[in-house]
C-alpha cells in the first residue's frame, strides 16, 4: 500500500499545482488539441472530453477508440463533478477492483465508475469548474496523458509531477 500512498500524495500535489488563472473555450481547445496531437503522433486509441460543469467545450475521438470510451469518460466526469478530485486518486483511495462505489455511496455504476483518466479543471479563485477526461488506455496512462498536457499548457515541468511507472 506504500506505493499507492505515495501515488495519492503525488496526485494531490498535481491537483494543487495544476490550477488555471483562467479557463475558457480557447483554453479547452488548446489543451484538447495538444492531447489530440500527441494521440495522433503516438497512435493512442483514446477519446478526450473537456467540459465545464455546465457544457462540453472539446471532444475528439482518435483512431482505435471504441464506442465504450465516451461512456467511460462520461462516468469519470460524473465522479470528478461529485468528488472534485481526480478519478485515479479515487481508484487508489477506494481500492475497489469491481470499479463500483460502496453501496452506502448510492452511486449507480451506470453513471459513476472508479477508473483513472478524469482530472479536475481548477481555476484560481473559483475552485473546480470542470473536467478533462481521457479514455482508451490503461487508467494510469489516461491520467498521465492529462497531467502531461496540463503541465505543458501551464509551463510546469512534468517530470516533477508525473507518476512513476507502475510497479508490476
Amino acid at each position: 500500500m506504500a506505493a499507492a500512498d505515495d501515488d495519492i500524495a503525488l496526485i494531490k500535489k498535481q491537483e494543487a499545482t495544476l490550477v488555471f488563472p483562467s479557463f475558457d473555450e480557447a483554453t479547452a481547445f488548446e489543451i484538447g488539441s495538444a492531447i489530440r496531437d500527441r494521440a495522433l503522433k503516438e497512435n493512442l486509441p483514446i477519446i478526450v472530453d473537456i467540459r465545464t460543469f455546465d457544457r462540453p467545450l472539446f471532444y475528439a475521438a482518435m483512431p482505435g477508440s471504441n464506442a465504450s470510451n465516451p461512456d467511460w469518460a462520461r462516468r469519470k466526469i460524473n465522479v470528478v463533478k461529485r468528488f472534485l478530485k481526480s478519478t485515479y486518486r479515487m481508484v487508489l483511495e477506494q481500492q475497489r477492483p469491481d470499479r463500483t462505489f460502496k453501496v452506502g455511496e448510492a452511486l449507480d455504476i451506470a453513471d459513476y465508475v472508479l477508473a483513472g483518466g478524469g482530472f479536475p479543471v481548477t481555476m484560481q479563485g473559483a475552485g473546480v469548474i470542470g473536467v478533462i477526461a481521457v479514455s482508451g488506455l490503461p487508467e494510469r496512462e489516461d491520467h498521465g496523458v492529462v497531467v502531461d498536457a496540463l503541465c505543458a499548457h501551464l509551463g510546469i515541468d512534468a517530470s516533477k509531477l508525473r507518476l512513476p511507472p507502475e510497479e508490476k
